[in-house]
Order: C-alpha cells, then sequence, then structure tokens
C-alpha cells in the first residue's frame, strides 16, 4: 500500500496552485531493496574497469525516494556526462535544481541561460522549495546570490519571481483585472517611448498563470503586435529572454522543455548539461508529456533523437530516463 501512495502522490502536482496530474517517466519500482541494490552497485564499481551498465540499469528504474537510501558515494567512479546524470539522480529534484541553480552562479561569469530556464519556468510551490533547500545546502539565501550575480532589470526580473509572490488562481474570472493588466502592458511597453520595466516586472511575476493567459489574450485588443512580438521589440539581451521564457512556460510548459532539448541536439556538439537537467529534472514530474510535444513538433521521439545524437553509457542511462519510444 504505501508503494501505490508514493506513486499516487507522485502523479499530482501544483501548477500555479492548481493540482494537475504529473506524467513520469520515472516511478517508484516494486519490490526495491535499498540494501540489495546498494550491494550490486557497490561490486560494480569495484570491478575491473567499473561496471557502468549495472549502476545505470538500477539507479535509472528507481524514483528519488528510492535512491536516496542507497546512500552510495559514486563521485570519481563515474566521469564526464554520465557521472553528471548519475550524481543528479541522487538528489531530489529540488536539490538537483538547487545545485544546477549554485552551478550556473559559480566562478568567473554567469551562465545566464540555465539561469533563465530554471528561474522561469518552475512554480510557485517548487520556487519555494528549492529556496530552502538552496538555504539548507549551501547555508546562503538564493535571492542573494542571484543579485551579486545578475544586474539590471534583468536581477530585478529574477528576483521578483524568485520572491515567489505569485497570485493563487481563483475560480472567479475578474475581467475588470484583466482588461486592466492588458491595458497596462500595453501603455507600459508599445504604446510610450521607452519601457517601464517595473509595470512588466510586476504583473509578470505576481499575476497567477491562468490569468496572465487571459491578459495576453485580452492584450491584442490594446496593441498591434502579441505579448511576444512586443516583448522583442521593447526589451533585449538576457530581459528579453526572461520574459518570453515565462511566457512561453506559461503557454505550453512541455513545449518550452521539448522546443530547449531539441534546440540542445540539433548541431553536431550536443549540449551535454542541458539534455542532462531537464531529462533528469523532469522525469519524475512531466517528461511523459515533453516526449508527446518533441514528437508532435520536431518529427521525430524524443528517444530516437536521444539515440541519434548521444552515444555510450550516457546514452543508455538517457534512454531509460526518457522511457521508451513514441
Amino acid at each position: 500500500m504505501a508503494l501505490v501512495s508514493e506513486i499516487l502522490t507522485k502523479l499530482t502536482l501544483s501548477y500555479g496552485g492548481e493540482r494537475e496530474p504529473k506524467c513520469p517517466t520515472v516511478v517508484p519500482v516494486y519490490g526495491f531493496n535499498p540494501e540489495e541494490d546498494a550491494a550490486k552497485i557497490e561490486t560494480a564499481i569495484k570491478t575491473k574497469g567499473i561496471d557502468e551498465q549495472k549502476i545505470i540499469e538500477i539507479l535509472t528504474k528507481r524514483s528519488c525516494s528510492q535512491r536516496i537510501p542507497i546512500n552510495l558515494t559514486l563521485f570519481g567512479a563515474l566521469s564526464g556526462s554520465l557521472e553528471h546524470l548519475i550524481l543528479g539522480l541522487m538528489k531530489s529534484t529540488a536539490q538537483y535544481d538547487a545545485s544546477e541553480l549554485k552551478s550556473s552562479m559559480k566562478g568567473l561569469g554567469t551562465d545566464e541561460e540555465s539561469l533563465i530556464e530554471m528561474v522561469c519556468s518552475r512554480n510557485k510551490e517548487e520556487l519555494m522549495e528549492i529556496k530552502k533547500v538552496y538555504r539548507e545546502m549551501f547555508k546562503k539565501e538564493l535571492e542573494k546570490d542571484v543579485s551579486g550575480d545578475t544586474s539590471g532589470d534583468f536581477a530585478k526580473l529574477l528576483l521578483a519571481l524568485v520572491q515567489a509572490k505569485r497570485d493563487e488562481p481563483s475560480n472567479m474570472v475578474d475581467h475588470e483585472k484583466i482588461d486592466n493588466d492588458a491595458r497596462s502592458l500595453y501603455e507600459a511597453g508599445v504604446n510610450r517611448k521607452g519601457t517601464d520595466v517595473s509595470t512588466w516586472i510586476s504583473i509578470f511575476s505576481e499575476r497567477s498563470v491562468p490569468h496572465l493567459q487571459k491578459v495576453f489574450e485580452r492584450y491584442k485588443r490594446y496593441s498591434p503586435y502579441d505579448i511576444k512580438e512586443s516583448i522583442r521589440k521593447e526589451v533585449k539581451g538576457d530581459l528579453e529572454k526572461s520574459f518570453l521564457t515565462l511566457v512561453e512556460c506559461m503557454e505550453n510548459k512541455h513545449l518550452y522543455f521539448a522546443s530547449r532539448l531539441n534546440d540542445a541536439m540539433k548541431s553536431k556538439s550536443v549540449k551535454d548539461k542541458v539534455v542532462t537537467r531537464i531529462i533528469v529534472s523532469r522525469c519524475e514530474v512531466d517528461l511523459m508529456k515533453v516526449r508527446t510535444e518533441f514528437k508532435r513538433n520536431f518529427g521525430k521521439s524524443l528517444y530516437q533523437t536521444i539515440l541519434e545524437h548521444t552515444k555510450g553509457d550516457y546514452q543508455r542511462a538517457l534512454l531509460n530516463l526518457c522511457g521508451g519510444d513514441d
């Protein structure tokens, strides 16, 4: 019964305050025995040449809550992209997100692309959990690190999102507020010289997702451009990418992740970090829906694309987490 309860819990999540079904590709395995798994992995590590296939076979077929009790030190036993993936699997989703955020701001230069993806695609509940875990793991506030590594309006937007002040969705549709927000976005941007970015940040970071979806639709009555075209005309650089990511995630988050995966595997040099981060962070959340959008929009399955663009044990691990072909 405990396993059934865990699976049911894992099959729902909150998006913008509403419960929606989860669509994971990795679920808890029946008859789980952490001691047995740990012994098998220990043997695989001690084998001459290391049995990566055995490690992959066990860890990619267990849920996060099952991997954690296995409690093994794998650092140094593996290398490269495979090591990054397997070590990511040994963390909870919030721990993994917190670690990836820390990595994107560590050392010289900030990885703005990763920062934008993670902050702009996570919902209020996820961001609150990430902040809590970040504090526990690094003894620092996420807000402080974000403000120290970014600047200007880009920093203001990220900080507003990280503060997780987004409204909860309401059963009542407030048509007046929808109209006011649509008009405010227009008057703060396209309808004036220069952009009142603070108004945009306030509306984009504080309104509920269902409300903003209606605002973007209403916006077309005021502006000759839709909200994405307006963003491209009004702001540039990382701020533009951030606003566009927010809109794309509000329109269809699964398509956003599918597009990121497609872009990461377009050229000969695969962006392993992007592929790993999305597959690891979404495999127990909604990777099944991401797979569906990938096939629908890019003409081939995510499984086949991974097969074509990656190789070896890293490929095997990704395919296992992908959960099958479409």
